[in-house]
């Protein structure tokens, strides 16, 4: 990112809104949104690998795997406003597991980049999937839309619920049922 030219673009959109950037509270503005945003997109600069960093581990075990309540904050790629939430990231090894911090950095790489809920989900199931290739892999994310909230519809309380299962936790009803009651959530 040319950190540069971010905040000077943002110095243009705050006149372009009506605001003069020179005034007391908008001095630094420029320099704080070019840095927020180099943070909340930093998804694009980071690899899998680097994430994962071979804390890929042989285990002779085929038991459920759940991290749950994983907070989630991204931004939206039609509005570019926050959403938030939690993501619930279940799996059953074959012969792999991941690091357990592992399973929230994947959903934080994808997470910060422009996205949809819907595409976000799928990212991150089929990335674990791609990854140690498990019996079985399910996703559940449940997400507050700023771009719904602040402006449109401005529903306040409204939460979007997104899924993605593959492998065993597709193909088998009742592989998935356990996933969603381990998750407190039900079908």
């Amino acid at each position: 990112m040319n950190e540069d030219r971010v905040a000077n673009l943002i110095r243009e959109l705050l006149i372009e809104i009506g605001e003069d950037p020179g005034r007391e509270g908008l001095i630094k503005t420029p320099e704080r949104v070019m840095k927020a945003l180099k943070f909340l997109t930093q998804g694009y600069h980071t690899s899998v690998a680097d994430v994962i960093n071979n804390a890929i581990f042989t285990a002779e075990v085929n038991n459920m795997v759940i991290v749950r309540d994983i907070e989630i904050y991204s931004l939206c790629e039609h509005h570019m406003l926050p959403f938030f939430g939690r993501c619930h990231v279940g799996y059953i090894p074959d012969t792999k597991i991941l690091g357990i911090s592992k399973l929230s950095r994947i959903v934080d790489l994808f997470s910060r980049r422009l996205q949809i809920q819907e595409r976000l989900t799928a990212q991150i199931a089929r990335e674990i999937s791609d990854t140690i290739d498990p019996e079985g892999v399910g996703v559940v994310i449940e997400c507050r839309h700023l771009c719904m909230m602040m402006r449109g519809v401005e529903k306040q309380n409204s939460v979007m619920t997104t899924s993605s299962v593959l492998g065993s936790f597709h193909e088998d009803p009742a592989t998935r049922a356990e996933f969603l009651s381990l998750i407190g959530r039900t079908i």
